[in-house]
């Protein structure tokens, strides 16, 4: 089996799965860093077959340096995306936040009646 066979080479940072739209770092993240057996991947990613999530885990050995580093790119990647998103929130994610820290308020503010009978 070739490596084709296996995964989509989209671009250098936009590896995926053939047959899906799940990206190799998915299933390495859980791999490296959740401590999951390629067994509870395959459960959890019933789209993938236990073949690709090893094929995606021996691709990772054979190339650690680079795949690791493709690894790190994304969680940065995503970590940039999550900070843009605080600094500029979505409408409805800054109404929704503005109600909770309302409630919370409220909560703070409620002292509940003791019956002196």
């Amino acid at each position: 089996m070739q490596l084709e066979d296996y995964f989509n080479f989209l671009a250098p940072n936009d590896i995926r799965l053939k047959g899906s739209r799940i990206g190799i770092e998915t299933i390495l993240y859980d791999y490296i860093y959740r401590d999951r057996t390629p067994e509870e991947i395959a459960k959890i990613y019933t789209s993938l077959t236990l073949e690709q999530v090893y094929a995606t885990i021996l691709y990772y050995l054979h190339n650690q340096e680079s795949v690791s580093q493709y690894i790190a790119d994304w969680l940065e990647w995503g970590h940039q995306q999550r900070q843009a998103q605080a600094r500029n929130p979505h409408p409805a994610a800054a109404r929704l936040q503005k109600l909770r820290e309302q409630q919370k308020a409220e909560k703070k503010g409620y002292e509940p009646q003791v019956s002196h009978g």
